[in-house]
Order: structure tokens, then sequence, then C-alpha cells
């Protein structure tokens, strides 16, 4: 069946699965992960014996998992952090899909995730194919207001090759910077994070795998969320 969403909104358990009486097990359930993490126990093994000790949904997983990292991750993250005003006259390469998606669900209503190490992440998937929502031109165009204050040398988009419309999502950053004066450019690649991973240009993202690789990075979804979506959805497991 094709995805003929117009928003990436909440999903119509959320306003349970994530209420107030559900944070407190939440919580505790991604302090497990954690400790279990520092101690060296495989990824799916700690998510599985966690979600069955606090008789977790899948979608209540997949939110601890994503707002999981252990100490030694946190560090290492926070130490390759770097603020917005030092990306001036550096290149920035964004982690296509991560960011935009994130925005796009802030902007529809859709739960939205503070993890341990303080990035903000959202509970969407893709499933081989994007498809353009309402908010996608105005979360781009948030990006390009925040990133005009701060005057990066060039920004360059990466998106998935293999998930399906990437090349016209790309001519569409292209069409929107260039109406705007933005110095961006967009490009669908066959594997992104390999990319961000090996550049030493700072980055923009907030998956964990590339974070704990990366040379440098930027938060850039963090302070377009808390300053300029004031209504977005933020759950704070990291606490």
């Amino acid at each position: 069946m094709p995805d003929r969403r117009r928003h990436r909104g909440p999903h119509p358990e959320d306003a349970r699965l994530f209420a107030a009486e559900s944070i407190p097990a939440l919580r505790a359930a991604v302090a497990d992960v954690a400790w279990l993490l520092g101690r060296g126990y495989p990824e799916t093994a700690v998510i599985e014996l966690v979600g069955n000790r606090y008789s977790l949904t899948s979608r209540q997983r997949v939110a601890v998992w994503r707002s999981s990292s252990s100490d030694e991750a946190v560090a290492r993250r926070v130490s390759r952090k770097r603020s917005l005003a030092e990306l001036r006259e550096r290149a920035l390469r964004i982690d296509g899909y991560n960011v935009l998606i994130t925005l796009e669900s802030a902007l529809s209503g859709g739960v939205l995730l503070v993890g341990r190490d303080g990035c903000i992440r959202d509970l969407a998937s893709l499933h081989g194919t994007y498809r353009r929502v309402e908010e996608t031109d105005r979360a781009l165009t948030l990006v390009g207001e925040l990133l005009t204050e701060h005057e990066p040398r060039r920004v360059t988009w990466l998106f998935d090759r293999p998930v399906s419309n990437s090349g016209r999502l790309a001519q569409r950053v292209r069409e929107l910077a260039a109406a705007s004066g933005w110095p961006w450019e967009a490009k669908a690649v066959p594997d992104p994070d390999r990319e961000l991973i090996a550049t030493s240009d700072r980055i923009a993202t907030s998956d964990g795998q590339i974070l704990d690789a990366c040379e440098a990075w930027v938060d850039l979804v963090g302070p377009l969320v808390t300053e300029r979506i004031p209504d977005a959805w933020l759950v704070s497991l990291g606490a």
C-alpha cells in the first residue's frame, strides 16, 4: 500500500505509551540499558532483556534504544561536539534524512526523544521510500534560517540513494537554496554514513554510530526544536 501520509506526526498509541505515568519506567529502562552497554553486553540481548523486565511495547523499546548510550559513549560524543558559532567559514555536511525527518516530526507533533547524550531523536522510520510531507519545506527553511546566522562556507546535504525519491528530495533542497541564496548543495549518495564519518568537515546528525566515529559534530536539531518549535512534544528519557 502506498504511503499517503501528509504529516509525520504521532502514532495513534503514543499518547498512552508516552503518558506521564509511563515516563519513570522508560527512564529506568534507559538507565539499565546504559549500564549493561557499559559493561559490554551485546545490544540485541540488552534491549530484549530490559524490554521484558519493564514489559515495554515494541515502540517503547525503540524509544528506549534510541535514548540509550553508555557513559563512555556519552563522554566521547560530548568531547567531539562543537558549537554552532564555530561553523563560520567552515564546511558542514548534514545527515539529510536524520535531520530532516526529526524536524518534520517536530513540526507535525510527533514524539521527540531527548537521550542520555542530549541529542533529540524521532520515532519515525523509513521503509525504503521517502515521501515529502506538508512540513518538509518548513523544516528545510528553519535549517536555512539558523545556518544563515552562523555563515558556514558550504553546506552539503547527503541523502541515501537506495531510498526512493532521494534524488527528488535533493533537487528540492537545491531549489530552495537557490531561491534563498544559501550556499548549499544536496546529493543522493550510496552510503552517507561512510562519507560523514570520513570527512574532516563539521557534520550534523544524531545517529549514534556516526557520532561515535566522526571527528566533530554540531547540533542543528536541538536549537531549532527548543527555540523555534515551542509546541514540540519532547520526552526526556536520558535524565
